[in-house]
């Protein structure tokens, strides 16, 4: 059975991970090599490399070229399917409490 994966699921995947979420955040500073994001998690260059091919397959990091570097730089598109969907039920349950709090408020009133 093949299973296909949405954007969403594989940007969820990608930031469950506490390293790769802070490659993010740093990445949201400024362009970095696969070095630069290894150093402050004390990490080998090979295991910053599979964490940064995640987020790639996620679409939330492209990898350029400079000169005989590769630059690793935030994509936030993806990130927005992500947003939508927390968005979406941060909707839903705040309709479910704001309905709770009248009926307690109701109950209290009776």
């Amino acid at each position: 059975m093949v299973e296909r994966k949405s954007v969403a699921d594989l940007v969820f995947h990608a930031l469950g991970d506490p390293s790769r979420r802070l490659m993010v955040e740093r990445l949201s500073q400024r362009a970095l090599t696969v070095g630069e994001l290894a150093e402050p998690l004390n990490m080998s260059f090979a295991g910053a490399s599979k964490h940064v091919g995640v987020l790639e397959k996620a679409g939330i990091v492209a990898r350029h070229k400079r000169g005989r570097e590769r630059l690793c730089v935030l994509q936030t598109e993806p990130l927005e399917a992500a947003r939508q969907w927390v968005e979406h039920y941060s909707t839903f349950w705040n309709a479910r409490l704001d309905a709770l709090d009248r009926a307690l408020r109701e109950d209290e009133n009776d």
